[in-house]
Parts: C-alpha cells; structure tokens; sequence
C-alpha cells in the first residue's frame, strides 16, 4: 500500500510526537508512506523534502496557523491549498500512490485531495477531526450571516463530497454529519478514532519533578497538558481555581501554548493562586515525567459547543494510568466513552459545583484514582492504538483492489 498523507500537524523528531506522527510511523512500518506537511512560515525558510523519523516527509511553506489571530488562519487555510498542489507537482511528480489520507480541518484541502486523487488515481480516506465552521458558530468567533462563514461552509461540503470514506472520531460525530449534511451516504461514514502507539511508561519515579517545581508528595497532583484556546472555556477554568485556590489537597498544572494561554496565566498570578502552577514549552520527556507522577489528568471544553468533540489529549492521559476529570459541553459522546472504560468522572463545563462534586470523589479516594488509571490504560490497549487504525485502513485499500 502506497500512502500520501496530508497534514497540517507533523513535528519533528526531537520535538517528540503525536496522533499524527504515530500513524505515520505505524503505517511506514508495513507500507510505503509520504507525509505532505502544512509547515507555518515562521518555522521554515523554503519547501523541503527530507527524510524524517524514516519516511520522506514534504513540508510546504504556507502561512502561519497557531497562535495567531482567527483572521490570519483564515488567510492560510485559503492559500495553503495552492502552495500544496505546486510543492505535489514539483517534488512528487513521479510518485504512485494508492490512497490520499488526510484530515479536517482545515477544510480547504478538498481542493488539493481531489487533485491527487486525480493524479495518482487514488482513493480518499478524510480522518475527521473536527467540525468547521461549527465551531466558531458555536464560540461566536463568526455567525451565519458572514460571508467568511458561507465560503467554509461551502469548503466543508466540498470535503465530505471529495472524500472516498470519512472517519469519524466518534459514533456522535457521525450523526452529527449524517443529520447536518442530508447528501452524505451513511454507509460512506465509519467509526475511526483518534489513536497513539503506546510506548513503555516511565516507572523510575525518583522525586525529581516534584522537587524540581515544588510540589509536596502529600498533594494530589491535577495535570492539564494541551492547547489553552477558545474551545477550552478558559472562564470555566478560572471559577474552577478559585474555588479550590485555599485546597491543600490539591495542585493544578498546566502545561501548553494557546491564544487564552496568557489570560490564564495572568489570572492565576493577579489572583495569588498558590496551588495553581504553569509552563510554557517543556521537553516532551519531561512532561510524560510528569504524567508519570501525576494523580489525575484534565480535559476542558466550552459549554457552547453543539458539536460532538473527543479531546486527543485523553490518550496520553490514558497512556500513563491517569483517571480523567472531564468538563465539557454535554452534546458530545466524551461523557460515554469515559463511562464506558470506567477511566474518568464528567460534568458539564457551566456547572462548577458539579465539578467539585466529581473532582472530590477522585481527590479523596486513591484507590478509585488508581482503579480508573488502569481502566483507562486497559481501554487504550484494547480500543485505541495505532495498530487499529491501519486495519481500517487497509480494509479499505483491499476492497478497491477487488
């Protein structure tokens, strides 16, 4: 199996890895891959093709995606596309491939995918991770009546109509397009969820990231790992601080990179919160250090949200035996799938007393942290890995070729 894998999301080695990175590898080790890569402007001089982590990955300058303005993004979701199709041509001319995988968003590579499908005669497989422009419907960042609106609702149409099959992360995330989207087919639909190849757990646990940061053994350590954006409710997050900012039970760290990160951090340090810490970029072995010696793993989404969403986060929180508290919007199936591995506690992410009603229970009982730990490794192991998503993939591949 030949594969050409587009995708805005793709570090480099030493910068460690993620969902992306680990399909990649798992995929280049039984089959020939390419990864096209969306590199932001600001991390590249020019288009490169080199060989990374053993595969010819191409990364095309484009525009720059994260942490900028909406507006920005904007920009670079519509010019990408074009900067990808020029860098195909020039450097992959000659190259056979059998099938196109990709992701949404952003949704503007509908325009790209066809074009290699054209070119290589290939198939499609959209791995679908999120739903745009609902989302920003739902942060109110556009609204239905904007021109920019229309144009990505009609890019989004573009891509499910383009792609061959669509994977969805979730059994919501299906019927959420099938209800929103009366022209899909269900039967081009199927359940494909975010994965990762686990990796052998840190057990050396010596004190040293305690120590290093300051934070006491008798403590339970709340770990969140991750974007700090709209989509994570910062208000939330803060009302969640203040009423655990007198706990000695319990220290919040947060760790990650975002356009609200600077808001919260601010609001940690103008409110005098001691038992809240936070770090900018860490090396990726320190922070699956910390997970290692973490006691619980968090995961926030706005309340707003109507669309299903399944945080990628959870997978490393599932990896390194973390019970998970769970506030979010309640329209997505997240609430289920916690339920379902008996790996986390959930509420709605309006309601801070109900988040102190479940966050007591798994502060107070270690037994339950370290049952629902388990839990979630065992449903990781079972449900989540790499290895699943390339039979799903290969599924496909065999029965064009029938």
């Amino acid at each position: 199996m030949n594969v050409l894998f587009i995708t805005p999301s793709f570090p480099k080695e030493e910068m460690g890895q993620n969902i992306y990175t680990d399909i990649a590898e798992k995929l280049a080790s039984k089959h020939k891959i390419t990864v096209v890569v969306a590199e932001e402007k600001k991390k590249i001089d020019k288009t490169t093709l080199l060989m990374e982590r053993g595969l010819p990955v191409l990364r095309v300058k484009v525009g720059n995606l994260y942490n900028v303005s909406f507006l920005e993004k904007g920009i670079t979701f519509i010019t990408m596309q074009n900067k990808i199709k020029r860098a195909i041509r020039q450097y992959l001319n000659n190259e056979s491939y059998d099938i196109i995988l990709f992701m949404a968003p952003p949704v503007t590579l509908g325009n790209v995918v066809k074009y290699a499908m054209k070119k290589y005669k290939a198939m499609s497989y959209l791995m679908q991770k999120d739903i745009f422009p609902q989302n920003a419907i739902d942060l109110k960042i556009m609204t239905k009546k904007s021109p920019v609106y229309w144009y990505f609702r009609h890019k989004e149409k573009e891509v499910y109509k383009t792609a061959t099959i669509i994977g969805c992360m979730s059994k919501k995330n299906i019927e959420y397009l099938l209800q929103h989207n009366k022209f899909l087919n269900k039967d081009k639909l199927e359940l494909f969820p975010n994965t990762i190849t686990c990796r052998k757990k840190i057990l050396d646990i010596n004190n040293n990231i305690r120590s290093k940061y300051n934070i006491s053994r008798d403590t339970v350590l709340a770990v969140y790992g991750g974007n700090f954006g709209k989509p994570q409710g910062i208000d939330f997050i803060e009302k969640v601080l203040k009423e655990y900012k007198n706990s000695q039970k319990v220290t919040f760290l947060f760790i990650g990179k975002g356009t609200e990160k600077n808001r919260l951090y601010k609001f940690i340090k103008q409110e005098n919160i001691k038992n809240a810490l936070t770090l900018d970029f860490i090396p990726r072995e320190e922070y699956l250090e910390i997970l290692s010696d973490a006691d619980i793993g968090l995961v926030f989404l706005d309340y707003k949200f109507t669309i299903p969403n399944i945080p990628s986060r959870t997978l490393s929180y599932f990896e390194y035996s973390l019970p998970i508290m769970a506030a979010t919007d309640k329209n997505t199936d997240y609430k289920e799938l916690l339920k379902d591995a008996e790996a986390g506690l959930w509420c709605e992410s309006n309601d801070v007393e109900a988040f102190k009603k479940e966050f007591d229970k798994l502060l107070k009982n270690s037994e339950l942290r370290k049952k629902m730990g388990n839990n979630g490794r065992k449903y990781l192991e079972k449900n989540l890995t790499t290895d699943e998503s390339v039979k799903i993939l290969e599924k496909h591949l065999n029965n064009e070729r029938r």
